[in-house]
């Protein structure tokens, strides 16, 4: 498996010479493709300035360019830690923070028509969290996790709760579910296979870091542990994970503030068996609250990563493509 670093296209902008490369710096932001891995979404984040931000920027991959897109309707507010799914050629973007407080809303970006819309939602939806995560399974877009305040005392509350939005309707359910859930956390991570949702690492209320792998079997509302074997992922939260078919690459993350990691590792869904690879190229720093998605079929195999966080705390703006070679 070989990284490649990814030169984009400067696009002329504004005043003469002025040259518009993307982004910018930022960490806690995410990032989704669009129509077959054509467009790579890049949505809020903190960094540049040293804030949150709302603004979307979309990489062609076919071209290398970025344009930072101008949107119609009404934007959700600046964020980071926030999560953002894919859902047709739609974005469903929930929660995160402003820098103060942690934030419970639902917004959706048509990419058709670049349009912000916050629906009107209904049924029992989460409290406000950051740090949770999200996946899609059928029409259904589960939540899970994260960490909110207590309306008490503002202490931070971490969670283990689950919830599901029907995409088409609009309702939130809390659920009931059976088996044996994750402890709660945040900054862990949630992927989808099949009927199945995936959550892999984060760090608990007790500042403990994980590194156990849970799935979900999304018909019966049932956890169950993953017995896990071959060259163990290392403890971590802050971490990012792709899918690609049964394939979950992990990439980065952090155990403390002087521990980040620059690592890969690949865990096979079917099996359990994780095997911690090694790449050609030159590959992204260490780093965490990186932003990750899957380019295949338009790039056959081939994962994204952009951004995340030095340990100096400082923000970056890098992009990664990795090629798996798997087909």
């Amino acid at each position: 498996m070989r990284w490649e670093k990814v030169q984009s296209y400067p696009k002329e902008v504004g005043g003469v010479g002025e040259a518009y490369t993307g982004p910018g710096k930022r960490w806690g932001h995410t990032c989704n493709t669009i129509k077959g891995g054509r467009f790579l979404y890049v949505f809020g984040g903190y960094g540049k300035d040293n804030c949150q931000t709302n603004q979307v920027h979309v990489f062609d991959t076919t071209k290398q360019t970025w344009n930072q897109l101008a949107t119609k309707g009404t934007p959700p507010t600046p964020r980071d830690s926030h999560s953002s799914t894919t859902v047709g050629e739609n974005l469903f973007v929930f929660g995160g923070t402003d820098g103060m407080n942690p934030l419970k809303d639902l917004y959706i970006l048509d990419t058709v028509t670049d349009t912000w819309i916050c629906p009107s939602v209904r049924g029992e939806g989460p409290e406000a969290r950051e740090g949770h995560s999200a996946a899609l399974v059928g029409k259904r877009l589960f939540i899970f996790g994260g960490c909110g305040k207590s309306s008490d005392n503002n202490d931070e509350i971490y969670y283990n709760d689950l919830y599901i939005l029907n995409t088409e309707t609009f309702v939130w359910k809390r659920v009931a579910t059976s088996g044996n859930p994750p402890s709660a956390r945040d900054s862990h991570t949630c992927s989808s296979w099949k009927n199945k949702i995936i959550v892999i690492g984060g760090e608990d209320g007790h500042d403990y870091y994980l590194s156990d792998v849970h799935i979900l079997d999304t018909e019966a509302l049932a956890w169950k542990e993953l017995n896990t074997s071959g060259q163990m992922l290392t403890p971590r939260a802050g971490h990012s994970t792709v899918a690609f078919g049964k394939n979950l690459f992990v990439f980065g993350g952090f155990t403390d503030a002087q521990n980040l990691y620059d690592d890969l590792y690949m865990l096979d869904v079917d099996t359990g068996i994780w095997t911690k690879v090694i790449t050609m190229g030159d590959g992204p720093s260490a780093r965490f609250s990186v932003a990750g998605d899957c380019l295949d079929p338009l790039k056959s195999g081939v994962l994204v990563f952009i951004g995340g966080c030095d340990k100096t705390l400082e923000a970056l703006d890098d992009l990664y493509y990795l090629h798996t070679g798997l087909l």
